[in-house]
């Protein structure tokens, strides 16, 4: 299961984070995501890291835990406003797809996308499962 896979290898942008979370032992994507407002502020009291970033990947560790997904898949829902699996849930799998697709044309990746019809049906239902 992901959940006890070791948080490494985040991107640049979230290297003092990536930083901070090892510092405090947390060290797993399943211990980020528990992660609460008050303790994220309290990590990033006095660090060089912002808060912002911090919830932003316990968003992505949610997702990681959760959907069963690689940090890569997280980190596009996240980036395309999806920030819960109730957000997920709402949606059908052509919105899904449209949504992921739209963020990363902006990005100019030139790859294929990662959400495919198969897989946005695939996290509905399984964003679906998580609600309830």
């Amino acid at each position: 299961m992901k959940k006890k896979i070791l948080i490494k290898d985040l991107p640049k942008t979230f290297h003092h984070e990536g930083n901070i979370l090892l510092s405090n032992d947390i060290n797993s994507w399943e211990s980020l995501s528990s992660l609460s407002d008050n303790k994220i502020n309290d990590l990033i009291h006095r660090n060089l890291g912002s808060v912002r970033n911090l919830k932003r990947l316990r968003c992505i560790a949610y997702f990681i835990c959760n959907l069963d997904i690689e940090l890569s898949e997280a980190a596009l829902l996240m980036h395309s406003g999806m920030i819960s699996s109730e957000a997920i849930s709402r949606l059908t799998p052509q919105e899904l797809m449209q949504k992921t697709g739209r963020f990363e044309r902006i990005l100019n990746t030139g790859r294929i996308p990662l959400i495919d019809l198969k897989k946005a049906h695939f996290l509905i239902e399984k964003a679906t499962k998580t609600n309830f």
